[in-house]
């Protein structure tokens, strides 16, 4: 038996400004754009992962007015949960996201724990990690 990971949510208050950071920043394809009673959310993937899609979506899609509210204060706050993303340059890759005008949290540099990494805050205030698995 195998388990993987199918989709992946990520709150974000404008999908269009997002799928700028997601798409042309990071480099994800956009998937599909959907709109269904009045709520909106945006899949991206990688095409080295077919089966993974990324979905964009903003507070209010698919949830009560209260349930909605409370996760925008979260977003507002940048406390939800980050989201990591691997690459095979992670230099090449900080040097095209920073050239995209996004938040840098933190430049390139090398973990005690491993891997090399950056850090970016998305246009809704998401924490993006970006690491590179060193080479053996």
């Amino acid at each position: 038996m195998t388990v993987s990971l199918r989709y992946c949510h990520i709150t974000v208050n404008d999908p269009d400004e997002s799928l700028a950071f997601y798409r042309d920043a990071l480099g994800l394809e956009l998937r599909n754009d959907v709109g269904s009673g009045g709520m909106r959310w945006v899949t991206l993937g990688s095409p080295d992962q077919p089966e993974l899609e990324i979905v964009l979506s903003a507070p209010s899609a698919g949830r009560s007015q209260a349930d909605a509210d409370a996760l925008q204060e979260l977003l507002t706050k940048g406390v939800l949960s980050m989201v990591v993303f691997g690459t095979d340059d992670v230099d090449a890759l900080f040097e095209k996201v920073r050239a995209s005008g996004a938040e840098v949290l933190q430049e390139p540099m090398d973990q005690a724990w491993g891997p090399r990494d950056c850090a970016f805050r998305d246009p809704s205030g998401n924490m993006v990690r970006i690491n590179q698995t060193p080479k053996a």
